[in-house]
């Protein structure tokens, strides 16, 4: 149905995950934009060597590290397009030139508790 565009199925893929995001640290590996967590590209990805700026992972593996597992790049402005109640652009008067494109910030509602819109905080429902 996409053809050979795999922007489709990879934007596909970030509005189902977006909360397992991922941006490169300066000083080495990854962190999780929810928990901002130290992470790294698992050496079995065919990533590890490539390293982009941001990625997508569908589940965290400890061992030495913790790895991430069935990674793919990603485009920062696909967060803000697939889900807008989670992150907006920041504001670009506030940034620096290289910075401009890929900030990203997560959004609060000022009504319910400071940590209500992580995932790992929220109180899962038993039935």
């Amino acid at each position: 149905s996409c053809g050979r565009n795999y922007n489709k199925v990879r934007k596909a893929i970030c509005s189902g995950f977006f909360f397992h995001a991922a941006k490169k640290d300066p000083q080495e590996g990854y962190r999780t934009l929810q928990e901002n967590q130290p992470v790294y590209i698992h050496p079995s990805s065919s990533l590890f060597h490539s390293q982009p700026d941001w990625v997508l992972y569908h589940e965290l593996v400890l061992t030495t590290k913790e790895y991430m597992r069935e990674v793919l790049a990603l485009d920062p402005k696909w967060l803000v397009e697939v889900a807008p109640k989670f992150f907006r652009a920041s504001d670009p008067t506030k940034l620096s030139k290289r910075k401009r494109q890929e900030k990203i910030q997560p959004l609060y509602d000022r009504y319910a508790p400071a940590d209500s819109w992580r995932i790992t905080r929220q109180k899962r429902r038993r039935n």
